[in-house]
């Protein structure tokens, strides 16, 4: 690995994700978020990683979601990706602010019809009395918008979050593994050795 490479914690994401990618394991964008809550409870579910870059590390969600309450009264999150078929994980802790609402728009407008109406009807998180209670309110929203594009939710954006620090975790034999931290300090990032 090049000095530059390790140096960089995105870079050096960017090529573990691209090996995980050229596995062709399913959803290697998968990702634990976890956040909390006021008693300072913490709570953890996987999302996809929808996009990253130096800016951060983006995924969306209904912002009336445990999550994106959480998310929205508290940023300071964690994300953590397991990739087994590498024998690697990366722990990233950072910042959670709103994705602009162009950049949630041209995402939503990806999104199957599906799912943009799911979106709609979801009230994630809440209690549901029944299955046929949620398709009854996928059927209203289908209704709704019949003809033409559906239109992003207002409920319904992302997070990007913007790290403060990376580990890096490299299974070894005998558990004996390699753990690497990188925390930005002035600006720039250190890094440390942990033991396993």
């Amino acid at each position: 690995m090049s000095k530059a490479t390790r140096q960089d914690p995105i870079v050096r994401f960017r090529s573990l994700f691209d090996r995980a990618v050229a596995t062709g394991m399913e959803d290697p964008n998968a990702m634990v978020v976890s956040s909390v809550d006021a008693a300072g409870a913490p709570s953890s579910r996987v999302v996809l990683l929808k996009d990253f870059d130096e800016l951060g590390f983006a995924f969306y969600t209904n912002y009336e979601s445990r999550k994106g309450r959480e998310i929205l009264a508290n940023p300071q999150v964690c994300l953590n990706f397991y990739w087994r078929e590498l024998g690697q994980q990366v722990r990233i802790r950072g910042q959670a602010g709103p994705v602009r609402d162009d950049e949630a728009d041209a995402y939503f407008a990806t999104r199957s019809r599906t799912s943009q109406l799911g979106a709609w009807a979801s009230q994630q998180s809440r209690t549901l009395e029944s299955r046929a209670q949620l398709m009854a309110r996928v059927a209203k929203f289908e209704a709704k918008f019949l003809i033409g594009a559906v239109p992003r939710p207002p409920h319904w954006s992302g997070f990007r979050v913007v790290p403060s620090e990376f580990e890096f975790w490299s299974a070894g034999t005998f558990r004996l593994h390699n753990r690497e931290v990188f925390e930005k300090l002035d600006g720039k990032w250190v890094s440390s050795r942990l033991y396993p």
